[in-house]
């Protein structure tokens, strides 16, 4: 049964779909993993409860995220990809604009950035929350500020044998690491700590 307070359905003013509802509920009984869950998730709850556009780029101090850890059947393996924009190789994953399925936002980017067609979630379950600084950078010509990304992320299985392409207007490379191979691929220190090796060791759990 998911249900929401008199408070906040007045706070609620975009989350006037059962979707989000979903997604509100799924959060408020998330457990966290760690001390930044802990924060991120109440930050992210607070943010989609008072702000009409939580889930729009419009809001330009942040907006609602999803992200994807996709490993292969025998989670020997991680699908990542080489970001333009931040010049590593990441995880995938992308902006709600708009829609309150995160899982399907997740599932979507992943198929749309790693050119895979086969990829479903190991669980529907969140498998973890953050709150990510965003530099300023140009996308499309245009500059977009330093900004939040509220992030939920999933965890999602995928066929390492399947082919891969990229996506050139976001990344230049698809590949699958060991996960050892995928700490040291990345070069942004702080998603190493503190999102990537978290990952991996939420893992070694399921």
């Amino acid at each position: 049964m998911y249900w929401i307070t008199a408070s906040d359905n007045a706070k609620q003013r975009s989350c006037i779909g059962m979707t989000c509802r979903e997604l509100i509920y799924d959060i408020e009984r998330y457990c966290p993993f760690n001390e930044q869950e802990e924060k991120d998730k109440a930050l992210i709850l607070n943010w989609i409860k008072t702000n009409d556009n939580a889930f729009s780029r419009e809001n330009a101090v942040a907006h609602m995220t999803a992200s994807a850890w996709v490993v292969n059947k025998d989670r020997s393996k991680v699908l990542m990809v080489y970001h333009n924009i931040y010049h590593s190789w990441s995880w995938l994953g992308g902006h709600a604009d708009g829609e309150t399925d995160l899982l399907a936002v997740a599932i979507r980017e992943v198929k749309e950035e790693a050119g895979i067609r086969h990829v479903q979630p190991v669980s529907k379950e969140i498998f973890s929350l953050e709150s990510l600084t965003v530099d300023g950078h140009v996308k499309r010509g245009c500059y977009v500020s330093s900004h939040l990304h509220l992030n939920v992320t999933y965890l999602l299985e995928a066929d390492c044998e399947e082919a891969v392409a990229i996506k050139a207007d976001e990344n230049s490379g698809v590949a699958w690491f060991t996960p050892e191979e995928a700490l040291v691929k990345s070069t942004e220190p702080w998603f190493v700590k503190h999102v990537y090796a978290k990952l991996l060791e939420k893992m070694k759990t399921i």
